[in-house]
């Protein structure tokens, strides 16, 4: 049987700080039209890694923020192993984003708001307790909860008052 380290014994007293720095960075994707979700990674209280929504500007659908912090902070140390790290991020963390947590070996996940479509740790299933995985992950949401949902209900709001963009269908044919 594995031990794994009991969340009892895990700072928490920084996990306001960290979260007002992702939801900072939730907002810098918001003024490029992205879904506005912002993560920081953090090892040894020191952030390492930092990433907003990018998949629309950087034509790059893996580019959540979860992604963005992991790979800037495996480049920052020189290891895609990041071991003793947490991760804040302001919306619960959907499939891709659990999958490569484990892989990098991030031993704490610090969530805001629930997403209840596509939430893989808590709202549509319970990724991180899975007997199958080769690594376990610590994970605790609602942090901050509030403001991480108003910020995505307010961009949403917006979107939606925006007229839909119109398309002029082409008619052109190849001879």
């Amino acid at each position: 049987m594995r031990q794994f380290r009991p969340a009892a014994i895990i700072d928490r007293s920084r996990d306001q700080d960290f979260m007002r720095e992702a939801l900072a960075l939730a907002a810098q994707g918001a003024a490029l039209g992205e879904v506005p979700v912002g993560a920081v990674l953090v090892q040894d209280g020191e952030i390492i890694g930092r990433g907003f929504n990018c998949p629309i500007s950087g034509n790059d659908p893996s580019a959540h923020a979860e992604m963005v912090a992991i790979r800037a902070a495996a480049q920052a140390i020189s290891n895609y192993r990041l071991v003793g790290s947490t991760l804040y991020v302001t919306l619960e963390p959907c499939s891709m984003c659990a999958g490569v947590i484990v892989h990098s070996r991030v031993a704490r996940v610090v969530y805001g708001a629930l997403e209840p479509k596509a939430g893989i740790v808590q709202s549509q299933g319970q990724f991180f307790t899975q007997g199958f995985l080769n690594h376990r992950v610590l994970f605790e949401g609602g942090v901050l909860a509030e403001e991480c949902g108003t910020v995505l209900s307010e961009f949403f709001k917006a979107r939606r008052a925006k007229p839909a963009p119109t398309f002029l269908i082409s008619t052109w044919q190849a001879d």
